[in-house]
C-alpha cells in the first residue's frame, strides 16, 4: 500500500509540474507576441521619424536658396514682389 501511495504523489506531483510549465510556456509566449506588437509599432515610428528627419535635413540645408527664401515669405509672410498685383479669392 504504501508504494502505491507515493507513487499516486508522485504523478500528482508530476502533473502538477507539468500543469505549472504549460501556463508558464502560455505566458511565455503572450509575452512573446506583446513585445514583437510593440517592436512592430516601434520600428513604424522610426521609419517616420526618419523620413521626418530626411525633410527637415533638406530644409536645412537649402534654406539659404534664395527660391527657399521667396517661397518662404511667399506662403507663410504673405510676402510679394515689387510691382506684383495680389488677387484674393472671395469666393470661399
Amino acid at each position: 500500500m504504501k508504494l502505491k501511495r507515493s507513487g499516486i504523489l508522485t504523478k500528482l506531483l508530476i502533473i502538477g509540474l507539468l500543469v505549472y510549465l504549460l501556463v508558464a510556456y502560455a505566458r511565455t509566449q503572450i509575452r512573446i507576441g506583446e513585445a514583437e506588437e510593440q517592436q512592430r509599432a516601434l520600428q513604424a515610428d522610426v521609419r517616420s521619424m526618419s523620413v521626418s528627419n530626411a525633410a527637415l535635413e533638406y530644409e536645412i540645408e537649402h534654406c539659404q536658396d534664395p527660391e527657399t527664401i521667396e517661397k518662404v515669405a511667399r506662403e507663410k509672410l504673405g510676402l510679394v514682389l515689387p510691382g506684383e498685383i495680389v488677387f484674393y479669392d472671395m469666393s470661399d
